[in-house]
């Protein structure tokens, strides 16, 4: 999935590459990915792009005086840049493009979704504020305001493991799976670790971790098209997505916990006191 520092290299250039231009036309190839209905998404056709931000995980481009187009890639969808978009008609339930969208310069860009599970998500709206995702994100961690004392507020009183705490888009916003792990792993902590029982040296070590993590993950997206983004991504990992391999800082075996949808990767010397975790969930250490 990608998350915020994926999500920041792809608003970022398509506020270099996609600002200033017009839109000529939208193809939906899924039906099911289109949020809204009014207004309809032929009102962007004619909308000059004028700016795009970021949401948490979700897009924002700014279209018009009035419009924005907004979407939330989910677990398996990117977006593809055409400097010369393809000309091939959009079947719509027959292809992997949940939305085509036609720039005035012949330029333009696809949502893709691989996969049978679809939820992509797109949005036509006048305000990004009137998507329900983005009217119940938490703040962003890397906005001056998210201070070490903010973040140590959240974490009071919350009976709730930490790696769930820090993916929770209403506490946190545009932390995923991938980043979690990474986080935790620099912060030399378990993902079990309850948030609210956290001494002051702990949150300090994780607070840095979430920091450092996210603005040299964010530093490595700037500047590459979406086609690099997710190799660059992979090669910053130093847990997430590598079981079984050494970790890099101690050398011992890194390990996964498998749930229904997803995993989680650590490594027992960093994290958890060299104790391997039950791969079930809400496991506690084994004895």
């Amino acid at each position: 999935m990608p998350e915020m520092p994926e999500v920041q290299g792809l608003v970022d250039f398509l506020g270099e590459r996609a600002a200033g231009r017009t839109i000529t036309k939208t193809s939906v190839g899924a039906i099911a990915a289109l949020k809204t209905f009014d207004p309809p998404n032929t009102a962007l056709h004619g909308a000059t792009i004028s700016a795009a931000a970021r949401h948490g995980k979700f897009i924002d481009l700014t279209c018009g005086s009035d419009l924005h187009l907004v979407f939330h890639l989910a677990k398996a969808g990117w977006l593809r840049w055409y400097e010369a978009l393809p000309t091939t008609l959009i079947r719509p339930g027959k292809s992997t493009i949940a939305l085509r969208v036609a720039l005035d310069d012949g330029s333009g860009f696809d949502l893709t979704e691989a996969g049978t599970k679809k939820s992509l998500a797109v949005y036509v709206v006048r305000d990004p504020r009137e998507v329900p995702g983005i009217a119940r994100l938490g703040p962003d961690p890397l906005d001056p305001s998210f201070t070490r004392d903010v973040f140590a507020g959240m974490l009071d009183g919350r009976r709730m493991q930490i790696k769930g705490l820090l993916r929770d888009q209403g506490v946190i916003a545009g932390i995923g799976n991938a980043y979690s792990d990474e986080i935790l792993h620099a912060a030399r902590m378990s993902p079990y670790a309850i948030a609210g029982t956290l001494g002051d040296d702990e949150i300090d070590r994780l607070f840095t971790a979430l920091q450092e993590t996210l603005r040299e993950a964010v530093t490595a997206a700037s500047g590459k098209p979406p086609a690099d983004l997710k190799d660059a991504k992979r090669r910053g990992m130093q847990v997430h997505a590598r079981r079984g391999e050494a970790c890099p800082v101690c050398g011992d075996e890194v390990r996964s916990v498998f749930f229904a949808d997803r995993s989680l990767e650590y490594c027992p010397t960093c994290q958890t006191g060299g104790k391997v975790l039950a791969d079930r969930r809400l496991s506690r250490l084994l004895k």
